[in-house]
């Protein structure tokens, strides 16, 4: 890369992080996030690089946000108009992902993102970019609130009338109450599993809740797994390499 575009690509570093990346003999680790702070699964992410960034310096590495995409509810969007861009949205995060990496500093990348159209996206974009080691982060789930029992209970007696719009809502915010996945097995934790089976992501760390002691420990844990398998690392293993038909059926299985 030609000097004047690295110091165009480490111009808002800090000066230790500005060092290191002047001298290239240390690795630069993509972040690409899908936090928002309006979905449960996503919300988690605001934290994420720091502390991706304090466990690649530990690990004499460099953490750079690379670049955000987009993430998207079909909670919140079903029988709303919204709903039209939920699979239109998989390809905008694949080309969102793409364009971050595309500044070509990066000897591996983390893809912070869970639910449906954003792992199916980030994995398109990884591959795209196959040369690179990739680790996923998941957010992990929401703790169990309302049991569902209660839950289908009160909408049926909505539905015969018997109990007022805001009993329901009350219900469902019982339900869906913090951070993380949705408490029940639907695509935004099957997509947690899958990309685990995969090889993708950490063994052990779909289910781990939000903010604890043990999830901030792997999303650490992740970073420095990423470091391994770079070229500087004794782990070489880019995505490319790693997904193979027979990794994709395993995941499917």
């Amino acid at each position: 890369m030609a000097c004047g575009n690295l110091a165009h690509g480490f111009a808002a570093c800090q000066p230790e992080d500005k060092a290191s990346l002047k001298s290239m003999l240390r690795n630069n680790i993509a972040i690409i996030t899908s936090y928002n702070d309006m979905l449960s699964a996503h919300q988690p992410y605001e934290h994420y690089p720091e502390i991706i960034r304090k466990a690649l310096h530990e690990a004499n590495a460099v953490g750079q946000v690379a670049g955000g995409v987009p993430a998207m509810c079909d909670g919140v969007t079903q029988g709303q108009d919204g709903m039209e861009l939920s699979l239109l949205s998989r390809e905008v995060i694949a080309m969102s992902a793409a364009v971050g990496l595309s500044h070509n500093m990066f000897d591996g990348a983390l893809f912070l993102g869970v639910c449906d159209k954003i792992v199916p996206g980030l994995t398109m974009a990884a591959l795209s970019f196959g040369h690179l080691p990739a680790v996923f982060v998941p957010s992990g789930p929401m703790a169990s609130g309302l049991p569902n029992k209660e839950k289908v209970r009160i909408r049926q007696l909505y539905a015969e009338g018997k109990v007022d719009r805001m009993a329901l809502l009350e219900s469902e915010a019982a339900s869906y109450h913090a951070p993380g996945t949705c408490t029940f097995y639907g695509t935004a934790n099957t997509n947690q599993m899958v990309v685990e089976f995969m090889g993708m992501q950490l063994p052990g760390s779909s289910f781990v809740h939000p903010d604890s002691p043990l999830r901030d420990a792997l999303t650490a844990a992740a970073a420095r797994q990423v470091t391994r398998m770079t070229g500087n690392g004794n782990e070489w293993m880019p995505i490319g390499k790693m997904i193979d038909e027979k990794v994709v059926v395993n995941g499917i299985v």
